[in-house]
């Protein structure tokens, strides 16, 4: 029978102490229902005692019913030195915030107790079984976070058990072993874990931070030595250098360790959830971010697309489709026809390798490259510089002219754009303000094509980079990147110009149209 781990994601939680991470109580809701979605088991939604912002969350998801499949999780600590666990105002708080399992943090660390809490070790153990028995008396299943487990158990492997008999003696239900400096070796997580699970009738946890960039794989280890349940976050959002990243850990759980952790195909929906939480978190996920990121299956090098072609295993560690990704052949100096070939296979299957227009697009892709154009990282354009090559490229408008005017910048809309554009047979002109040009050129361009087309209202730039490729000084031609989505999907396009408003230009175009396009094929018209 396949061993069943259970999924605990604490996004809302520990990933929202990382760096530049902020989440709004709206955003709060919109990533639960996302995570609820994808299967996890349970979600850590915050802290009710440290933040009146995460109490009014769990107010409202209870007005909400909450999730349907997920558990919600409460975060907070033990009762307070001295203090009555029936009379804390911290446990007080988890309890009214009617989440049905309670995280209970306590010092597993003898270090801790001396240096942070000051108080005995003995009083740190009435602490920890006082506030467990208090809540499991109130109807909360409490899962206990032994803070600094790993550390702890270092220095003093009895005080590190202590702790976790203390917790189980008094009624939790997980024993959570936690890195919480991120400073521990993964071979290290396996045996102590190992000997946790000797120990205790209970499941065992694991909960790792990255500073070593060892998180994944000491989850891994924890799950192999007898841990039932791992913990992270969508994306490795987290303190310091973050979490354990669920994007890896649950992939590798399945398919390189035979476990089960998600309901059935749901992780096909895995790299869109990803995108989706990055996209609320204002942020992205890396290119390079394993399974999920965009070149997690790109192959560039000639010999690897030979492979691909030839069959998909030569070069792919799993079916891409298995998480939500795809592959993608990067078009370079570094691959020529048989690059190619692979994506005229679904723009224009009737071409060939050998076909004539195959070895015309080469050329074409070649003196663009002469240019300054590079199209690895840009499929929309490549997509529709194929198109407009074979004459299969469709206009969806035509932007008849444009002017941009800035200004000293006194302030943040220090820019002005006018465009006339027409589509079909109508013309729209319209102006707009932005913060610089190319903001001021792309609201405009939307405003006047968001009439005849609705679905640009939810997409908006998501990176924009220039790069100096040719020329010198102020006259050199430029490179504009630009990266697109629509919350849920992402792509990007390039143009190159010494103008760095006409090449901004070319790029914005781009990734319009290629939106477009792409949702005509979506609605079945194209």
């Amino acid at each position: 029978m396949t061993r069943l781990i259970e999924v605990l994601d604490t996004t809302l939680r520990d990933g929202a102490q990382g760096e530049g991470v902020s989440f709004s109580r709206e955003d709060k809701i919109k990533i639960v229902h996302a995570l609820d979605a994808l299967g996890v088991d349970y979600i850590e939604a915050g802290n009710p005692a440290a933040s009146p912002r995460d109490a009014a969350l769990f107010a409202e998801l209870a007005r909400q019913s909450g999730p349907a499949h997920a558990t919600l999780v409460a975060f907070g600590a033990t009762c307070r030195a001295g203090a009555n666990a029936d009379n804390d105002p911290g446990l007080r708080a988890l309890i009214e915030s009617e989440a049905p399992v309670i995280s209970l943090f306590g010092k597993s660390w003898r270090f801790h107790v001396d240096e942070v809490l000051k108080v005995s070790v003995e009083e740190n153990l009435r602490m920890i079984g006082d506030s467990v028995a208090y809540l499991v008396k109130c109807g909360r299943r409490v899962f206990f976070d032994a803070e600094h487990f790993f550390d702890g158990y270092a220095t003093d492997p009895d005080y590190a058990m202590a702790t976790l008999r203390a917790a189980a003696d008094a009624g939790a239900e997980r024993l959570v072993l936690c890195d919480t400096n991120g400073g521990g070796l993964s071979g290290e997580f396996g045996r102590i874990t190992a000997e946790v699970c000797a120990q205790f009738d209970l499941p065992v946890a694991i909960h790792c931070h990255n500073d070593l960039g060892l998180a994944t794989a000491g989850t891994l280890e924890a799950v192999q030595h007898g841990a039932d349940q791992v913990q992270g976050t969508l994306g490795g959002f987290g303190e310091r250098c973050g979490n354990a990243d669920l994007c890896q850990i649950i992939p590798n759980l399945v398919f390189k360790m035979g476990f089960q952790c998600l309901p059935d195909d749901n992780l096909r929906a895995l790299a869109s959830s990803a995108r989706y939480i990055a996209e609320v978190a204002n942020t992205s996920v890396p290119a390079n971010a394993p399974f999920v990121g965009r070149s997690a299956f790109a192959h560039k090098g000639g010999m690897h697309i030979d492979g691909m072609v030839k069959n998909r295993r030569t070069f792919e560690h799993i079916d891409p489709e298995s998480v939500g990704n795809r592959s993608r052949y990067l078009i370079s100096e570094m691959a020529g026809r048989g690059a190619l070939a692979t994506r005229l296979a679904a723009l224009a299957p009737d071409l060939r390798k050998d076909s004539a227009e195959t070895g015309d697009l080469v050329v074409m892709f070649k003196a663009l490259e002469g240019e300054g154009y590079t199209f690895e990282d840009a499929d929309g354009s490549l997509e529709l510089r194929i198109l407009g090559a074979l004459n299969r490229r469709e206009r969806f408008f035509e932007v008849l002219d444009f002017h941009v005017i800035s200004r000293k910048p006194d302030d943040a809309r220090n820019s002005q754009a006018y465009v006339k554009i027409q589509v079909g047979n109508e013309v729209e002109i319209t102006a707009e303000e932005g913060n610089g040009p190319v903001n001021a050129l792309d609201l405009a361009i939307r405003k006047a094509l968001t009439r005849f087309y609705p679905a640009l209202k939810a997409t908006r730039l998501q990176d924009f980079k220039v790069r100096v490729v040719g020329g010198s000084g102020t006259a050199s031609r430029v490179r504009v990147h630009i990266e697109s989505t629509d919350g849920t999907n992402s792509w990007a396009t390039v143009g190159v110009s010494e103008n760095v408003i006409e090449a901004s230009f070319i790029a914005l175009t781009d990734s319009i149209e290629y939106m477009l396009m792409n949702e005509k094929r979506k609605n079945g018209e194209g």
